[in-house]
Formats: structure tokens, sequence, C-alpha cells
């Protein structure tokens, strides 16, 4: 299928730190470890090679089989796990919260640059094996932001209480949700194996972690992704030396603290503070800070305290009532992982950012940092009405208003567009302003007054001009228009608002093997994918 692409600059949806990093602006190297590039991964892979111990590749394995054991994993994702266990493999992972259904359609494409990764590496480096890791946000706290999908212009919502971590809520009033979604899906082959999936999914699981990867699994079983819940006794055990050294030294408060003062002076935005202690208790319905306050650790809005020794005991007791916050999970992620690169959004890649500094002083390995593949989907149908309407792929991506605006000039049968007039105007201005210098310099107010009242003018008379070119082309502009808002629903990118399963409506398994066939995950482009 035709694949086109943009610059990710040029899209106008991503952040200049963001494009800095694609750019590879020196002044960002301090930040990060190794670019993505292949050539990088050989080295990633010698230094990481040191620092991952068998025992815990065999902790990983048999904590996947258990979470596995009521799965129909494909052949190739029990042999993926089976060799975790082999010295010679290691991860691409990536990771995303628990969202209802999946979420923004981005899910899909961040799994798909993770396998597709895995396949060029081993092609690039046949004598390793790459496996490709969803890591199940199943720690995180923050129901609002998960609770809900797009569909078609309707928010589909879950609603129950909240509380604790939301890999651990049961699914309840999911039923619900089921019903409005057999009547929005309505009939049809694609319908009914996407309603046949949610039930299963939603229905026949008792917690969100359970349903994510079975869902997961159903969508990406084939090419043996394999599905990681971190939260997990065993797991937790291998990453206690770390969360002592965070408990005792809260170095990451120091070290994340001094590189958001470099990325400050940069001239970018932080995307998260550190706490003085960066990690939560987790109890039945509880995910709380822990703090230090008055010479005892305490769990925040409880009563739970301890003194120090008690607090390390309790920790080695029960190293799963602990959890990572958002400053110590990418760590906790590559203690226990032979992992080699993070793959995320731009999001997620600002704030990896942040880190480098805290894995260095906790003697952990930092990953590749790699943007996932961002994809704009577009029907044939659509591909040929844009084309009708001679609109360009830059076009489609400029914001309603200026994508408007240049519609019309480009359409119009007389020029709206006084760019080269205002220009004419200032040079002559120009003139009049060394005209007055060499004359009486009292005059220059009285230049510049009036420059302002014709330039003011002139654009006045543009906008009028525009606003009545509007009018007339008014069903040309709205045929254009509904295309843009088909493709950039609501504004924003399609990637980051719809959910896949309008497109699986409309393509079924082809929505999958399409972006299989079409992403690459080391070319630093937006695609743009006719299917």
């Amino acid at each position: 299928m035709p694949t086109d692409c943009i610059s990710f600059r040029d899209t106008n949806y991503f952040s200049s730190f963001i494009c800095d990093y694609l750019d590879e602006n020196p002044e960002l190297k301090p930040l990060y470890h190794r670019f993505p590039k292949l050539e990088n991964f050989k080295q990633q892979i010698e230094e990481k090679s040191l620092s991952v111990r068998p025992e815990s590749r065999t902790v990983l394995v048999d904590v996947l089989k258990k979470q596995y054991q009521n799965t129909d994993a494909s052949e190739l994702t029990l042999q993926n796990i089976e060799s975790l266990q082999s010295e010679n493999t290691y991860t691409i992972t990536t990771g995303h919260q628990l969202n209802l259904f999946t979420g923004p359609l981005y899910f899909l494409h961040k799994i798909v640059s993770t396998i597709n990764l895995t396949k060029e590496l081993k092609a690039a480096y046949p004598d390793y094996n790459f496996v490709p890791i969803y890591w199940m946000a199943s720690e995180d706290h923050d129901f609002d932001e998960i609770n809900y999908f797009n569909f078609r212009g309707k928010k589909i919502h879950w609603n129950r209480k909240d509380g604790g971590a939301v890999g651990r809520f049961d699914t309840e009033g999911l039923d619900d949700v089921l019903e409005i979604i057999s009547a929005e899906f309505g009939p049809g082959r694609h319908a009914n194996t996407l309603k046949s999936w949610f039930k299963e999914a939603y229905i026949n699981h008792d917690n969100l972690s359970d349903a994510t990867r079975y869902l997961a699994n159903a969508l990406f079983a084939e090419y043996g992704l394999v599905v990681l819940d971190a939260n997990h006794r065993e797991l937790k055990k291998l990453f206690i030396p770390q969360m002592k050294k965070e408990l005792l030294e809260q170095i990451a408060f120091e070290t994340v603290s001094e590189t958001n003062k470099t990325i400050e002076t940069l001239g970018f935005k932080t995307q998260v503070n550190p706490r003085e202690i960066n990690l939560f208790y987790l109890g039945e319905s509880l995910r709380e800070r822990i703090v230090f306050e008055d010479d005892m650790f305490k769990v925040n809005n409880t009563d739970i305290s301890w003194s120090k020794s008690d607090l390390l005991k309790h920790l080695d007791e029960v190293p799963e009532r602990f959890s990572p916050n958002v400053i110590m999970r990418p760590l906790y992620q590559e203690v226990i992982l032979p992992n080699l690169c993070y793959i995320g959004g731009g999001g997620e890649m600002a704030y990896w950012f942040q880190l480098k500094s805290n894995f260095e002083a906790q003697n952990v390995t930092f990953p590749i940092l790699l943007l996932r593949n961002s994809v704009l989907i577009k029907t044939e149908k659509q591909s040929g009405k844009q084309k009708s309407l001679d609109i360009t792929d830059a076009d489609l991506f400029l914001k309603r208003d200026s994508f408007i605006n240049k519609r019309v000039r480009k359409i119009s049968n007389i020029n709206v567009d006084f760019s080269e007039q205002i220009q004419h105007l200032k040079t002559q201005f120009k003139n009049l302003h060394q005209l007055a210098k060499e004359t009486d310099k009292s005059f220059l107010g009285a230049v510049e007054a009036q420059e302002k009242k014709q330039l003011k003018g002139l654009k006045n008379l543009e906008k009028r001009l525009l606003k009545a070119q509007k009018k007339k082309l008014s069903d040309q502009i709205a045929r254009a228009t509904e295309l843009q808002e088909q493709l950039f629903p609501n504004n924003s990118l399609q990637e980051r608002n719809t959910n896949f399963s309008e497109l699986y409506l409309e393509f079924g398994d082809t929505l999958i093997t399409e972006l299989i066939k079409s992403l690459q995950p080391l070319k630093v482009d937006f695609s743009i994918l006719t299917i």
C-alpha cells in the first residue's frame, strides 16, 4: 500500500525538544546515551551484557510463564519467553497505560514499532535474539486517563469506583460498556470480532491487567509480542537494592533536579518533577506516596509509618508493596529486563531525557531512546478525494483556520493574498523613513503612525475579502474540511484521538498487517499510509 511521509518538525504537532533530538542537536547529547542508529546497537549490547545477571533472567522467565498460564499464546511468543533465559537474548520495550480497549490508536503504532525493530536488529545481528516487550503500566493510579475510548466522535466511558493500582481493578461495570459498543459497532464480521475480543477480555477476565494482556495477545501474538506485568513480588525483589538507595539517599531528587535545570537552561520545559522519595506504597485499594517526616517514614494520607530499620525490614519482607513512580519506573524496567531500547511517544521521550543522571548514580545502563512511529492512515476513498480536491499531505497537517485560508486562496478566482502588496507598502515606508531622517526627524513619528494605519487597513481588507470568498466558496470549503476532520478528528492527530476499532471495522486484520509491512522504526519521519 502507498506510504508517504512528512518530517516531524513540518507536522507542527511535535515539540522543538523532540525535533531537536531527531536532528541530533549536540546540545542535547548529555541527556541521552546512544542515538537510535542500527550501528549503535552493537555497543549497547556489549554494555548491557555486563550488567544482566543470569538469576535475573531466570526470575523474569518464571514470572512470565506464570502470567501466561491462562493465555492462548502463539508458539513464537512462547519461544520468545523461553529465549529470555539465554545470555544472547535482549529486549526492545514499549510501555502503555491500561486504557480501555487500548485507548488511542498509537497503542498499535508503539507495539508495531517495537516488533519491527526486533526484526531489523535480528537481520543486522543474527547471533542475537531480540524480544518485543509490551510493559503494562499496571501500577498507575490515574483512572480518569484510562477509563474511556473515542469512537466516531463519542466517548465510550467506564464508570466505576477509583482507588489503588489500576491493574488490580476488577472489571465491574464493563458488561454495560459491552452493550453500548455492541450497538455502536453494529453488525458484520469485523464488528463481531471486536465484540468478541471485548467480551473475552473484559467480561471473562477478573482484572484489568489480565484483560489487557488478553487483548494485546489477541492483536499481536503471531508476531511474538511478550506482555509483562511488572507488579510482581519476585520482580520487585530484584529491585530492592535500588529502592533502598532511593529511600536512604534520595538520589533521584538530587540528580533529576540538576538535570531539570540543564533542560530549562536550554529553553525547554520539563515533563515531570522528582519527589524527595519517588516510591509509592501499595495496599488493597491504596497507592500513596512514601514521605520522610519527623525522622519517620510515612505513607501519605494514612496512619502507616516506620523507623528506618523497620522500613528496610518491611521492604525485604514484602517488596511487592512498594511501587516506583514515574521517575523510578524506567529504572525498574532497566533493572529487571535485558533491555536495549525504549520506544515511546514525544511526551515519554521528554521525561526519559530527565533521567539519565539518576541511572548513572544507580549504576544502571541507560537505554537507547527511540521515538515511536507516527502514522496517518487513509482509506483509498479518502486518498482519492484528497487528490480530486488537490490537497497536499502538508496541507492536511495545517491547523483548521490556516487550512481553510489556504484553500480559499488556492481555489479563488481572485487574488486574496495581499502579502505582495503589504511588502510593497513596507518598502515604500522604508523610503519615507529615510526621507524623514534626511529632512526633519520630527516627521518620523507621523510616518510610523501612517505606516501602522495603512498596514492595518490593508490587512483588514484582506480579512474581509477572505471572509467574503469563504462564503462564496462554502460548498468547496466544506468538502475539504470534512476530509480534514475525518483524518484529524477534533483538530488533533488521528493517532492521538481515534480508537483502533474504527479502522478495524473498515480493514479488519489488514490494519495490523499493513502497519507491520509499512512502518520503519529507525526512519525518523511521520508516515502517511493509504490502505
